[in-house]
């Protein structure tokens, strides 16, 4: 693929304070690839679907099949993926297991996903 030439700077020049504070903030290569995980696992429309509902509302997993039009071994699959990736977190209730989102910055990520698709489209919040 051929660059395009306002992509890229047309004079080289650096900033060495800059590139120094810069390169002291970055983190650390066990983070970058912990939190590209984490975008991985949610990066499928399925996941987010399952992530929308529960969003709203814990679900079991019978509730979930119903909302998504989805078969329970869809749904159950999906879910194991978000659990193992820890958006997701479960509880067991008698013979049925519900579903929850694990903590608040799993909210706000999805929450903030969704505002700045909406923005970009120019949607009302």
């Amino acid at each position: 693929m051929a660059e395009n030439s306002s992509d890229i700077c047309r004079e080289q020049c650096f900033h060495p304070d800059t590139v120094e504070r810069v390169s002291c903030a970055m983190a650390s290569r066990e983070d970058l690839l912990a939190v590209a995980e984490l975008f991985k696992a949610l990066g499928e429309g399925r996941r987010m679907s399952i992530l929308n509902a529960l969003l709203r509302s814990e679900l079991c997993v019978c509730d979930l099949t119903l909302i998504l039009n989805m078969s329970q071994s869809a749904v159950s699959h999906q879910l194991r993926v978000l659990r193992g990736a820890r958006i997701v977190k479960s509880r067991k209730e008698g013979k049925n297991v519900y579903y929850s989102l694990d903590d608040r910055h799993i909210s706000m990520l999805i929450e903030t996903g969704f505002e700045h698709v909406r923005e970009e489209r120019g949607d009302e919040l």
